[in-house]
């Protein structure tokens, strides 16, 4: 609640303001502006745009500070933004419910909006709860995990669909954003295979996290198990003794090589689930992986070369330790 009444304030300043098109575009020189809400979008114009339109495309990625797209919240610059826009990108789940009043605020009457879960429909999986031996709620209605950016199949088609909506706003380009896209649809999927090559090369074919798990569309891709503390996108920190329990005994069971963390969280319960299982006699020490969710990458990171390819093949790494795959020679 307390978001939302941000961003109706917000609007209301950008209403006061009296923010008009050429705030960000000017008609004479045919300037034109991209806003995406979070990084993977942001990274996927910029491959599929090439050097072709950087002279008079501007684009702008509103979560760059490194705020966790779950605790985003537009300033009055970020909505001036979206309003006068020619093509605003954005998720379209659980962590962007801000965005469906934000677009009632429109000066640029051409704009393009694309809701890349809707446009991913039919790839959509329904959340679940956290596999940690407590009993799962039962849901009112049928939610999708949010997190589609974290399957490079799901990227490809992501990609093929901001392609069409750039050619949308630049028709004179669409024969370079055409080639850009199959190249960098082609770089997708050489690494999509890569991964299959590690899962089916792997010792075991489970994960483990003592955090939460917004990785459940990479795992479907690969046919991969998982057990979680807690689910995609849980605000919990604190796993009981319970799941404490269940982790510590999948981790001895299985034997597994890794105990899983993401970006951005501590070690504590990765450690304690580790540690404990050799307590209780586990005769190895389990290694501690992390993975990135991509869902909090700085302006800094960017800078610094950070691309969604770099981020998934950071995650492959991750994923060969956590499996056990072998090392090649």
């Amino acid at each position: 609640m307390k978001k939302f009444f941000t961003v109706v304030l917000l609007l209301a300043a950008v209403s006061c303001l009296g923010i008009t098109a050429t705030a960000c575009q000017d008609p004479d020189l045919g300037d034109k502006s991209i806003v995406c809400t979070v990084f993977p979008e942001y990274d996927w114009v910029q491959n599929i745009m090439g050097d072709v339109a950087n002279d008079y495309i501007d684009v702008t990625l509103l979560a760059e500070s490194g705020v966790d797209l779950h605790n985003y919240q537009p300033t009055v610059k970020d909505l001036a933004a979206i309003s006068t826009c020619d093509l605003f990108i954005y998720i379209g789940g659980e962590a962007d419910k801000w965005v469906h009043d934000a677009l009632k605020n429109v000066v640029n009457k051409n704009r393009i909006t694309l809701n890349l879960m809707e446009a991913l429909q039919a790839k959509l999986l329904e959340e679940e709860e956290a596999h940690n031996g407590e009993e799962p709620e039962e849901e009112e209605e049928t939610e999708y995990d949010e997190h589609i950016w974290l399957s490079l199949k799901n990227a490809s088609a992501a990609c093929t669909v901001i392609r069409d909506a750039i050619i949308a706003i630049d028709e004179v380009n669409r024969d370079a954003y055409v080639e850009n896209t199959n190249t960098y649809i082609t770089k997708l999927n050489e690494l999509d295979t890569r991964y299959q090559e590690a899962v089916d090369s792997a010792t075991c074919t489970t994960l483990l996290f003592g955090d939460r798990f917004p990785f459940l569309y990479l795992v479907n891709d690969y046919g991969i198990d998982y057990f979680a503390a807690f689910s995609g996108c849980s605000a919990e920190s604190e796993a009981s003794f319970q799941v404490f329990a269940y982790l510590q005994n999948q981790l001895c069971t299985y034997r597994l090589p890794a105990v899983c963390k993401i970006d951005g969280s501590t070690l504590t319960i990765a450690e304690a689930i580790r540690d404990n299982a050799q307590v209780s006699g586990l005769d190895y020490a389990p290694a501690i992986v992390t993975f990135d969710s991509l869902q909090s990458v700085k302006k800094t990171d960017m800078n610094n070369g950070k691309t969604y390819l770099s981020a998934m093949e950071y995650n492959l790494e991750s994923l060969k330790t956590a499996l056990g795959v072998p090392e090649e020679e």
